[in-house]
């Protein structure tokens, strides 16, 4: 599994394959899921599918009838991947159908792999299984091929990604996302809710939600309420959220919530992490980019002129242990060095507990390209790593504060050596870092939620003793 330098890609997920045990003669179909999270939720969601229909799913290119391949097209770095992963499909196995985002540029990919099967957009599941079914036609057991109510995962046992919405109303100039993804489309809130329910009914300690604009969920649907368990709950991010951390009352439960844009209501959602009682984790996920307006205004962000020193201010007010997390982008088309500077000194006062960063570069058909201005790649990179070194240092002193504190951690895993990698609260999987336990973990269990002392801190990561 390919994993990513914490707090350096924060929207990018690791390689992710899964595997069974085929039954003899069983068609067997591999997986490669590329980029974000929700994109691993799209690979969730077929390989159910082709579970269901009677194949098995395999780990190896050698040992799969025909791989899918899952793909990432945001930036170019993705593309690359993408492709490299395709070509690695191809050679190892020869039998390739693509899917994803890089998939709404059939020709793109076909004019580097043009032996593909077939190519489909993002979350084009049907499309997806026809081309399966024409390559590998299924042939199911009734009485072995039974699926279990959660489907199959991708991720471990104890956490889980639920997607509640797709595509995005936003146009800002760098992102082409809604061109592939489509706009708004948000899910019902009790097909959410029973999908979640499930999910902790069948051991999920951990409930990831994601979308492209988590705030603005149920805005589609004009907020309509659906009934949950006899009573009327709204399609909005706030009645959907209240819900979710209602589900943690009998058993132990984590929620927490990404991509969160910092619209006026999202304060309506901090007394909900402030509730000892409520699964809602005190963290947020919040895309800012950048901090000064002008950029803000030339990017066509949500919220350009939002007070959001002030919104964060209010938020610490009700929580003060809320952990907020955030992207940024540098370089971005006529990015001044005072504009940078602002972004910086913003930094200082915001002191955000977790932060990633991106260098501009143009992406294909986004609007961002044609802008003047275009700031040279050494100035790029020289405010990238100033960037880095300021969030470093904020990082390394939050965390310097919490030695001697006693928290909650989630156990992901461990290794040979007995030396067990948890998360606290503040730790997203994949993106954010770790604490570390490495003595005295007899009898710990993965997806086990216990309390430890921190003892000691790096830059991104705790140490901490079981009490």
């Amino acid at each position: 599994m390919i994993t990513n330098p914490p707090n350096l890609r924060p929207d990018l997920a690791p390689r992710a394959k899964i595997s069974d045990a085929p039954r003899s003669g069983q068609p067997t179909i591999g997986m490669v899921s590329l980029g974000c999270p929700k994109a691993l939720v799209d690979s969730e969601r077929i390989l159910t599918r082709l579970r269901a229909e009677g194949y098995g799913i395999s780990a190896q290119y050698t040992g799969a009838d025909a791989v899918i391949v899952n793909t990432c097209g945001f930036l170019d770095s993705a593309k690359a991947e993408s492709l490299e992963a395709i070509g690695e499909a191809l050679n190892e196995n020869g039998k390739v159908i693509v899917t994803g985002c890089l998939g709404a540029e059939e020709d793109y990919i076909r004019g580097t792999h043009p032996r593909v099967l077939a190519v489909t957009g993002p979350h084009q599941y049907e499309q997806v299984l026809d081309a399966v079914h024409s390559a590998v036609p299924p042939d199911p057991d009734p009485f072995i091929d039974l699926m279990p109510a959660s489907g199959v995962k991708l991720t471990p046992r104890h956490f889980s990604y639920l997607k509640i919405s797709e595509g995005c109303n936003h146009k800002c100039k760098f992102c082409i996302i809604p061109d592939m993804r489509g706009k708004l489309a948000s899910r019902p809130v009790h097909a959410v809710l029973r999908e979640a329910d499930k999910l902790v009914q069948s051991g999920v300690k951990e409930l990831l939600v994601i979308s492209q604009d988590t705030s603005a969920y149920g805005l589609d649907r004009k907020y309509s309420a659906h009934e949950w368990q006899g009573r009327e709950v709204r399609s909005h991010i706030t009645d959907l959220t209240r819900e979710l951390g209602q589900l943690g009352n009998e058993s132990d439960l984590w929620v927490r919530l990404h991509y969160v844009y910092p619209y006026p209501h999202v304060r309506e959602l901090i007394p909900l992490m402030a509730d000892p009682a409520n699964a809602v984790l005190p963290y947020l996920d919040i895309p800012f980019q950048h901090s000064h307006p002008d950029v803000l205004k030339r990017m066509a962000r949500p919220a350009a002129g939002s007070k959001t020193l002030t919104e964060i201010a209010a938020w610490r007010e009700i929580c003060p242990d809320i952990t907020l997390r955030s992207t940024f982008i540098v370089g971005y088309p006529g990015e001044t060095e005072a504009e940078f500077q602002h972004l910086l000194d913003w930094m200082d006062e915001a002191q955000l507990d977790r932060v990633g960063c991106f260098k501009y570069e143009n992406v294909d058909g986004a609007r961002s390209n044609a802008l003047p201005d275009h700031v040279a790649e050494a100035v790029k990179q020289e405010r990238w790593d100033r960037f880095m070194e300021k969030a470093q240092a904020i990082s390394e002193a939050k965390l310097a504060a919490k030695v001697g504190r006693v928290i909650d951690v989630i156990v992901d895993d461990i290794d040979e050596d007995g030396i067990a990698t948890c998360r606290t609260k503040a730790d997203a999987p994949e993106i954010d870092g770790n604490l570390f336990i490495d003595e005295d973990t007899e009898g710990l269990t993965v997806g086990a939620i216990v309390t430890v002392e921190v003892d000691e801190a790096g830059e991104y990561d705790l140490w901490g003793r079981r009490i």
